[in-house]
Parts: C-alpha cells; structure tokens; sequence
C-alpha cells in the first residue's frame, strides 16, 4: 500500500472565503475591491431565487464577505467574472443593488 504522499495529487484551486461577513447595507455606498465570488445554491430558497452570491471583498484593507440573494448583483459577476479583482461601490437604484 502506498503512502498519501507518494499517491502524487496536488490540491485543487478551490476558491476560499476569508473574513467576517459583513451585512451588504454596510458597503452600500463606500469603495469596496471584490476580489472573487461564488454563486451557490441558497440554504433559504424564495420563490423568485433560489441561488446565494458569496463576494470576497476588502473594505479599508480588511476582508469580508457578502451573502446576498440579488439576482443583477449575479448577472454583475458573471458578466464581469474575467475582471476580478475590481474596484467598485454597490449602489442601491430604484430596490435593485448595482455595481458603480
């Protein structure tokens, strides 16, 4: 039998969250980076969207993380998912939250 070691598997490039999170009320407004997101299936589904967006952001050097249920906030990242890391300020428009 050989060892783990020997078995020659490298670890895969897995996207990793660091921080707290952060409500996105916090950020509305303020210069935020994001850094990479995900978007997943969400653990409180709603009729109109069961998907969760997870951004990694830094805001004042720090790292934290937004949970958020917005459907152009999705479309933002996936559109921009080949830009990352960016510079941005969420923005609030008429009940929908936007990238500036």
């Amino acid at each position: 039998m050989k060892p783990f070691s020997q078995l020659n598997i490298k670890p895969r490039n897995v996207c990793t969250f660091v921080g707290d999170k952060i409500h996105i009320d916090k950020v509305i407004g303020k210069e935020i980076i994001a850094h990479h997101y995900e978007i997943k299936q969400s653990k409180f589904p709603t009729e109109t969207n069961d998907k969760c967006l997870y951004i990694q952001i830094e805001l004042k050097g720090e790292k934290r993380v937004i949970f958020t249920t917005s459907k152009y906030l999705m479309d933002l990242c996936e559109q921009a998912k080949d830009h990352f890391p960016f510079t941005t300020t969420i923005v609030k428009e008429e009940m929908t939250l936007l990238f500036k």
